[in-house]
C-alpha cells in the first residue's frame, strides 16, 4: 500500500552535512520525497511534536535542541514508506543502531540522533499537519 510519511532531518544532521546522503538512502530504495522545506522548527511545533514526552526528565532538553538549528522536514511516500523509513533509520538509540542504518552510521548519543521518523499513520498525519500547515 502506498503510504504518507513524515521524517525530519535533526540539526545534527544539518549541521554535519548528512542531508543529501539520508535523502539518497530513502529514493534508493524507491520510496519518493513528496516535499522538503529546511527551517527552524519553532518552540510551539517543537511542543506539539513531542506532547508526550512533557513532564519527562529529558523534555526541556529535547525542545531546546529540536529548535537549536535548522532541520530539513520532508514527507516522504512510497509502498509501505512508514516502515520503510523505520528500518532504514534503525534503532532510536545510535549506540545500538546497526550499522548500514542511518543512526547506526550518523548518529552520536541518543540526544543528536539525526532523524525523527514517524512510527505510524496517525503519527505521519499529526506530525505532517504540524509541520507543513497551509
Amino acid at each position: 500500500m502506498v503510504e504518507k510519511t513524515f521524517c525530519m532531518l535533526k540539526p545534527d544532521a544539518v549541521a554535519n552535512g548528512h542531508i543529501g546522503e539520508i535523502i539518497n538512502r530513502f529514493e534508493r530504495v524507491g520510496l519518493a520525497v513528496e516535499r522538503l522545506e529546511m527551517s527552524i522548527v519553532s518552540p510551539e511545533q517543537a511542543a506539539a511534536n513531542y506532547a508526550e514526552h512533557q513532564g519527562k526528565p529529558f523534555y526541556d532538553g529535547l525542545i531546546s535542541y529540536i529548535t537549536s538549528g535548522p532541520v530539513v522536514k520532508m514527507i516522504i511516500t512510497g509502498t509501505d514508506a512508514v516502515r520503510i523509513c523505520r528500518k532504514l533509520m534503525g534503532a532510536t538509540d545510535p549506540l545500538e543502531a546497526t550499522p548500514g542504518t542511518i543512526r547506526g552510521d550518523f548518529g552520536l548519543t541518543m540526544d543528536a540522533n539525526v532523524i525523527h521518523g514517524s512510527d505510524s499513520l496517525q503519527s505521519a498525519a499529526r506530525e505532517i499537519a504540524i509541520f507543513f500547515q497551509e
